[in-house]
């Protein structure tokens, strides 16, 4: 996907409306710094943006990643190897995704790792005061750290694939089922 091409596509396309950067964003609610990025080929417009583009022009998102108008038979020849380029060059792959929710459980759920964190050292502090022997001090309070890891960490993975898939898992049907 050559991205300076679709951005002079884009800046061709605004002129021949005779629209200044500044009145493009707002249509589109950005700024023109924004459509300027767009237009120079440093970042690519996001799937509704061309979806609001392809209406204002009059085009398909096909030809707006393509970085020209199509004939039929073109038209069909680019639109898997667009989809498959546009796929590739994603802003926020899935990685990126699970990264960027995995981060904001964790934020919302600082209390919580606080809180079990406070009730181990607790534990570990009761059971030496009680006497208890220090290796098994140590194989209890192991064993409750994985404990506590592998719930929380089951949380949180159970949050990241409710916001990235938009559902939560149907264990009996082994789908997510959308809200």
């Amino acid at each position: 996907m050559d991205m300076v091409k679709i951005g002079s596509f884009l800046a061709e396309l605004r002129k021949e409306r005779k629209l200044t950067q500044a009145e493009l964003g707002e249509k589109l609610g950005v700024t023109n710094k924004t459509v300027s990025r767009w237009e120079t080929g440093s970042y690519m417009p996001p799937v509704e943006v061309l979806e609001e583009l392809s209406n204002l022009y009059g085009l398909t998102i096909n030809e707006l990643l393509s970085g020209r108008k199509l004939t039929a038979e073109e038209y069909r020849k680019m639109a898997e190897s667009n989809i498959r380029d546009t796929l590739k060059a994603s802003t926020f792959e899935l990685k990126e995704k699970q990264m960027f929710f995995k981060k904001k459980w964790r934020k919302e759920h600082i209390s919580t790792i606080i809180a079990c964190t406070v009730a181990w050292i607790v534990l570990m502090v009761s059971l030496k005061f009680q006497g208890v022997e220090i290796y098994l001090c140590g194989t209890i309070g192991g064993m409750l750290a994985v404990l506590y890891y592998a719930v929380l960490n089951n949380r949180m993975m159970a949050y990241v694939e409710e916001h990235i898939y938009g559902g939560k898992w149907n264990e009996y049907n082994g789908n997510f089922d959308n809200k």
